[in-house]
């Protein structure tokens, strides 16, 4: 199974592509290629940093690219700032859009007596239905690092709580997104990443 891994110069792509090359998958890595894009069977956009960085994705007509991809049932999935940036946009980055494909906004965690950003290990609490998350039972642990988040709504396959809930995983069709680091989650992150290889329409 070919995977187009996204390189928009902010994304974890090593630890990535080592874990779907374990997997099996044919990993592959587009620049600003847009016909990588084009003719993808399966999408994953990594991504680490500042949501201002996915400027790139649309500076070089990747986002157009993606768009099209879903469009036509393309399975996607976005990792952490990968995940944010298939919202409308952050409050980190506030000029920058993102794709939309969930209408609402990320925004960063509010300032109490817990750290920001939220790094380490914390539970997943899934809903019964997400194919992403089949064979994962409710408490497993993944790692995170983040400073922002998305709300919880109709879309979350699952939820974290750090500070209040998040959501810390999306699922809409063959739109996917994770906020923690399946490629740095052990077995549970390589459950996660397996069942997204094998996704069908």
């Amino acid at each position: 199974m070919r995977v187009t891994v996204i390189d928009y110069k902010a994304g974890n792509l090593t630890s990535v592509l080592k874990a779907l090359r374990h997997l099996g998958a044919d990993a592959v890595v587009t620049d600003s290629d847009v016909s990588l894009i084009e003719s993808a069977e399966r999408i994953v956009l990594p991504g680490v940093g500042h949501f201002a960085a996915t400027g790139r994705l649309d500076a070089t007509g990747m986002t157009g690219a993606i768009r099209s991809a879903l469009a036509q049932g393309v399975p996607f999935l976005g990792i952490c700032v990968g995940m944010q940036w298939l919202y409308a946009g952050s409050t980190e980055a506030a000029n920058q859009l993102g794709l939309g494909h969930f209408k609402e906004s990320c925004t960063r965690f509010p300032e109490c007596n817990q750290k920001v950003p939220h790094v380490g290990w914390n539970s997943l609490e899934t809903n019964s239905g997400s194919r992403l998350l089949a064979g994962v039972g409710a408490g497993e642990f993944v790692y995170f690092t983040h400073s922002y988040k998305a709300p919880v709504t109709a879309d979350t396959a699952a939820t974290t709580k750090y500070i209040e809930p998040f959501a810390s995983a999306v699922e809409n069709g063959n739109v996917m997104g994770v906020q923690f680091h399946p490629e740095k989650s052990g077995e549970t992150g390589l459950k996660i990443l397996q069942n997204f290889l094998v996704w069908t329409c």
